[in-house]
């Protein structure tokens, strides 16, 4: 059901204006949703939004608020998702950072294809991220410090693997969410999350033996020390710029097994 705030009138018309280019893109984090429309390119076209995360994060808390935020912005004609979880293509399967209880089989896609009118794609969080600044040639990586930990790797600039890393031991019972996550650096304080931020980047690095890395997400900003030549930070945008390229012609393989009719309208 649309929320009640929304109206329902304007959303029906943008379904109709199905060739319309532009992207509603939204990055859902565990402390912020980022939302902006972009272009075919990536390039903001709209305010660059963010609003803290709700507690419960639940779909419907969620759904709601990306509906408040998406009234005022200008019109689009899809939409694209970085989730903070792992993303099957009928289903959320994990959003630790949220709460899996809530989203463990949630069909997202639908849920946000019937508020809005208009065709949904999405991935990881980490994965949309990353297609904002992985150009290719070559391997690439990104990592985002955020409420957690994300992670994923990139072949010549498209073909991508969410790694999930954020799951994993660290060391001994500590998962890398909880040693580098944001409540890690409330608990140890800035140096020492920089000594930990240090050691994550380095020993990605040599798992991925990617020839650049890309620094993302909230806590990025924190980083105190000198980076390697092969490291580099990327703009808190780079999530919404990212969701552009999840409708280009590319990624459709990736999507076509739940393509709805009137998607061909908005392919490039």
């Amino acid at each position: 059901m649309m929320p009640a705030s929304v109206d329902r009138n304007r959303f029906l018309h943008q379904q109709r204006r199905g060739g319309n280019p532009n992207v509603l893109s939204i990055d859902i984090g565990g402390t912020l949703i980022k939302t902006a429309v972009v272009d075919d390119a990536g390039a903001l076209i709209s305010e660059f939004v963010t609003t803290p995360t709700p507690n419960p994060a639940t779909p419907e808390t969620i759904i709601a608020l990306i509906a408040r935020v998406v009234e005022p912005l200008p019109e689009f004609g899809c939409i694209a998702v970085g989730f903070p979880g792992v993303v099957r293509q009928d289903c959320i399967v994990t959003a630790p950072n949220l709460g899996t209880q809530h989203w463990k089989n949630f069909d997202l896609e639908t849920a946000l294809h019937d508020t809005f009118g208009a065709p949904v794609r999405i991935l990881n969080d980490a994965i949309v991220y990353g297609l904002g600044v992985a150009k290719g040639p070559g391997r690439e990586c990104v990592i985002t410090f955020g409420t957690g930990m994300g992670c994923a790797l990139f072949i010549d600039g498209s073909a991508f693997f969410g790694l999930e890393l954020g799951q994993h031991y660290a060391c001994d019972d500590c998962s890398y969410d909880q040693y580098i996550g944001h409540a890690a650096y409330l608990e140890i304080g800035l140096d020492a999350w920089n000594e930990r931020a240090q050691r994550v980047i380095n020993a990605v690095h040599a798992l991925t033996n990617s020839d650049r890395l890309y620094l993302g997400g909230g806590n990025s900003r924190r980083l105190t020390f000198a980076l390697p030549s092969w490291a580099t930070v990327v703009a808190p945008s780079s999530g919404v710029a990212g969701g552009a390229r999840l409708w280009h012609v590319e990624l459709d393989r990736w999507f076509s097994a739940r393509q709805r009719p009137f998607e061909i309208q908005v392919r490039r």
